[in-house]
């Protein structure tokens, strides 16, 4: 095995100084100070159906936030979670698309077609309409639902917009990432446009307001015009703090000290994010919906560790299936817990909050078929045995495969050079090209340019293509037990086979240059017409074109932005 050296650490070095040795239970980290064992939890009030609050951040680390340990200043966050539940055992996707699609679901990956990466602003794809969202039964059981922020679900036609989704209310961005400020989203040289969306109109009229604010403003305003005594549910899916990494100049005073220039402005957008959260709940006092609120906090992937990010001591970052990319961020603040201020271990999955919202609603889920997620809420709220004793991380077909898989290495029955993880119980077995697989400590964050590309060479020559941890133990995933244990590796494999035998096509089709900006006014939005129906079926071939003459138009337009992007690269090189 090469091991190559970061400059001035290496994996060795950072063993033998001790940074692996965290003590996962250590209780000024991620448990709370034991309360008074006489003191009796005070009894939900549930004369009428909760407020739902539901909070998504984006791309926001396991380490940063305060009661992990971190450096950078949650304050709102904190005290939430203090005198909550938080959920130590929660977990989430590895990016963007997949964590929200299962959120507003209940259904994993593979079960919806989006188990390969995620919708990108040009392809003729979108959440599958054929599936009843979490807003849409929440409407059924009489909720007002509102959304605010990154969508991030599709959007080439009308039906796939989140006003036909179930929301009676939108304002933010349909694609994955924007500017702050400008709302500008380049998919490419030249391909940009921009991207904040009133309902299913452009918002130009907000350019130039820093998005965590405008968002968190909504929220209030929405808050302000409703009555409490109507159940109301808003989902606040801040673009923060996602890249590009920009913030109001004062927050980033504040870390001014952090020689690390991603890590201080990263930092800058986590403690605005708090404050955000901290108007919120403010205004849930203020107009009366607090004493019959649920708060539900979540990151939606782990952290970009070269944008800033931490998700120590976990190991493997953003986009990787090690427990640094799929363990969240969670917990719930709410007055009708029945035993506050705790910590969980109860194992939690983001399609849980589908059946277990629904169920707080009291809404309907008798005719929901094919659910994922199990209703956690008496596991949260009494502290009651989880009924989850697994979760499918994914199964992803079209992913590269692993160089040294083979059918062979999973003993004839799956093809480990597929990426795919399974944890089954206290085991965790990872299959194919998990992803990039160190750990980070929060100081060498990009302080060393370069470095990067020695972490990322440091495993190359590992000849694997399975990993077996016992997560409960090795929380770090520090000591492979696959070799040692066969008899797990063998029936975690039977339960990849088994979901796999349900899995639906990948849906990724190829893009399509009617998607382009400049096509729709010069901003991200809607192109395809009610008329054209799906222009991909089942995998991701695109279907022929039963028109001729659109089939030539689409053909010159493919033409022409070729030879854009070639006179672009050609300006910048």
């Amino acid at each position: 095995m090469a091991v190559y050296a970061l400059t001035g650490f290496s994996l060795v070095s950072l063993l033998s100084f001790g940074y692996l040795s965290w003590d996962w239970m250590k209780p000024s980290l991620v448990a709370d100070v034991a309360t008074d064992p006489m003191e009796k939890p005070l009894p939900p009030t549930f004369t009428r159906p909760p407020h739902i609050i539901f909070i998504l951040t984006d791309d926001q680390g396991y380490h940063d936030i305060g009661y992990h340990g971190s450096d950078i200043q949650t304050p709102t966050l904190d005290r939430l979670a203090a005198e909550g539940v938080k959920l130590e055992n929660y977990y989430i996707q590895p990016i963007c698309t997949p964590s929200r699609s299962q959120l507003i679901t209940g259904r994993y990956q593979i079960h919806t077609g989006l188990q390969h990466s995620i919708i990108r602003p040009r392809q003729p794809n979108c959440l599958p309409l054929d599936q009843v969202t979490l807003p849409q039964k929440l409407q059924e059981a009489g909720y007002s639902t509102h959304m605010v922020g990154k969508w991030h679900l599709g959007f080439y036609k009308k039906e796939c917009l989140p006003t036909r989704r179930g929301f009676d209310t939108f304002l933010g961005s349909l694609t994955g990432n924007v500017d702050y400020y400008t709302y500008d989203n380049c998919d490419g040289p030249g391909v940009c446009g921009y991207d904040l969306h009133e309902g299913e109109d452009v918002a130009w009229d907000q350019s130039g307001k820093y998005s965590t604010f405008l968002y968190a403003q909504r929220v209030r305003k929405i808050l302000a015009s409703h009555s409490p005594k109507e159940p109301i549910f808003i989902y606040v899916a801040f673009q923060a703090v996602h890249t590009p990494l920009q913030s109001p100049k004062e927050y980033i005073y504040r870390y001014r000290s952090m020689g690390n220039v991603a890590r201080r402005k990263y930092a800058a957008m986590v403690t605005c994010m708090d404050e955000a959260v901290k108007n919120i709940t403010w205004a849930l006092k203020k107009y009366g919906y607090y004493d019959n609120s649920v708060i539900v906090f979540s990151t939606d992937n782990g952290g970009q560790t070269f944008s800033g990010g931490s998700n120590w001591p976990l190991r493997g970052r953003k986009g990787t299936y090690w427990e640094g990319g799929v363990r969240g961020i969670g917990f719930v603040h709410s007055p009708l817990i029945k035993r506050k201020r705790r910590t969980s271990w109860a194992l939690v999955h983001i399609t849980d909050w589908y059946p277990t919202l629904v169920s707080l609603a009291r809404g309907n889920l008798s005719n929901v078929q094919g659910l994922d997620g199990y209703d956690v809420w008496p596991a949260i709220s009494e502290g009651k045995e989880s009924p989850r004793t697994e979760i499918l991380h994914n199964i992803d077909p079209l992913y590269n495969h692993a160089k040294y898989g083979s059918l062979e290495d999973g003993f004839g029955i799956w093809n480990t050079a597929v990426q795919a993880s399974i944890r089954v119980g206290e085991w965790k077995l990872l299959t194919g090209d998990p992803g990039y697989s160190d750990w980070i400590p929060p100081q060498t964050l990009t302080n060393f340019p370069g470095s990067w590309w020695n972490l990322e060479r440091l495993t190359d020559g590992l000849r694997k293509s399975v990993w077996l941890f016992n997560i409960t133990a090795d929380p770090y995933e520090r000591y492979d037990l696959s070799e040692q244990r066969p008899d797990v590796v063998r029936s975690l494999l039977m339960r990849l086979v088994h979901y796999n035998r349900t899995a639906i096509p990948v849906r990724y089709p190829a893009e399509n240059p009617r998607a382009h900006p400049d096509f729709n006014g010069g901003a991200w939005g809607p192109w395809a017409s009610e008329e054209d129906g799906d222009e991909w079926e089942g995998g991701r071939e695109p279907l022929k074109s039963r028109n001729k003459k659109k089939k030539c138009k689409i053909c010159k337009l493919r033409s022409f932005f070729r030879k854009l992007n070639t006179r672009l690269m050609s300006n910048r090189i």
